[in-house]
């Protein structure tokens, strides 16, 4: 498997990760988690448990962008090499972006966003 691949498996991870930081955060605030109506308990969350949960939804926002670049950058031959440079870069923002949501450092993690945002954003135009 090549480099990007392996990349978007790691992309994949994250919102299921996040899943489980927020479960952890759900059952220290409430003793308890609702499996018959997460949605609202989840809605109920303060502090970094509610933040897991937003960055879990990001992630999963982010994961349908990174595979439609990556998409478009195979389909259209872009060479391996640069294909696996800005899916690690894409990563580790987006890992960095997870950290810093978890630690409420807003400006920090809009960077982080900005950063993976714009490695998918080169991997379309290349593929263009």
């Amino acid at each position: 498997m090549t480099t990007s691949l392996w990349c978007l498996f790691v992309v994949a991870m994250i919102p299921y990760i996040l899943a489980f930081t927020g479960g952890y955060f759900r059952h220290q605030q409430f003793g308890l988690i609702d499996n018959k109506h997460p949605r609202q308990q989840i809605a109920q969350l303060e502090g970094v448990g509610a933040r897991a949960y937003a960055a879990q939804q990001n992630a999963w926002e982010a994961l349908l962008v990174f595979a439609a670049a990556l998409f478009v950058a195979n389909a259209a031959g872009v060479p391996a090499e640069k294909t696996a440079t800005l899916s690690v870069i894409f990563v580790i923002a987006r890992i960095l972006h997870a950290v810093l949501y978890l630690a409420n450092l807003d400006a920090l993690r809009s960077l982080a966003f900005l950063l993976g945002w714009g490695s998918a954003i080169c991997l379309f135009v290349m593929g263009a």
